[in-house]
């Protein structure tokens, strides 16, 4: 976030707290989704998200795993180990839970989850995009922990650059139109017993004004988010069906 604040005011940009009285738009929005919801009106903004069954809905040679939109109801009888997580929000962590036993029983059961396949990522890489493009990536973990390096700096970066930038291309080119313009993309390098070698998958979709920045160019990063949270009557057309009421 401070990076962001940064490059926004070396733009020129005042960069205000959502708290503060009087704060009103037109205006963009870096922050968390329920706040964001509350200020939308009022700031005059529309935020753009993926759907919640964006993930669920890819073709599995994407995804490598079966993944399924569901409720946390569902999530209950879950009686073996599944990936469940929120689709957007922070209601509970995202992690392998042994059974839907384990999420906690005072969650409503009418709150949205993603199940999946549990799965081993020997990488996994942010990209923001821009017109299903990207416009700047990081990787953020190594076997699921925190690694973050700049995109195409690792060794083998010309490889590792290449699979990935053909994977997002292939992945744009397939469902760039069920995304909004300015998204984020999480990308996993798939380990997989079944199948020799290493394959890219798609990890999740999230949106680019709640996203960690990791090791991305903070000035890359700004222009997706100010494509994806900015004045409403600036949205244009394609990407009104995915911004958040």
């Amino acid at each position: 976030m401070e990076l962001l604040a940064v490059e926004a005011a070396g733009r020129g940009m005042p960069v205000r707290a959502a708290e503060e009285a009087g704060l009103a738009g037109p205006a963009y929005w870096y922050g968390g989704p329920v706040a964001g919801a509350r200020l939308a009106g009022r700031l005059g903004i529309a935020l753009l998200e993926p759907g919640d069954d964006w993930l669920a809905e890819l073709p599995e040679e994407f995804t490598g795993r079966r993944v399924r939109a569901g409720i946390i109801a569902d999530a209950w009888a879950i009686d073996r180990p599944t990936f469940m997580k929120p689709p957007r929000d922070k209601s509970f962590p995202a992690d392998v839970y042994t059974d839907g036993s384990r999420l906690p029983s005072s969650l409503d059961p009418t709150t949205p989850v993603l199940l999946s396949d549990v799965v081993t990522f020997a990488a996994e890489y942010r990209l923001f995009l821009l017109d299903g493009r990207i416009a700047t990536a990081s990787r953020y973990a190594v076997f699921g922990r925190l690694d973050s390096c700049p995109f195409g700096t690792e060794r083998a970066d010309r490889a590792v650059t290449a699979q990935i930038t053909e994977f997002a291309d292939r992945l744009a080119a397939a469902a760039g139109h069920t995304l909004p313009s300015a998204v984020v993309v999480d990308v996993g390098q798939l380990l997989d017993p079944y199948r020799p070698g290493h394959r890219w998958v798609v990890v999740e979709a999230n949106m680019a004004w709640f996203s960690h920045a990791y090791a991305a160019d903070p000035a890359r990063v700004l222009d997706v988010v100010l494509r994806a949270a900015g004045p409403r009557e600036h949205v244009r057309a394609r990407d009104l069906a995915f911004a958040l009421r």
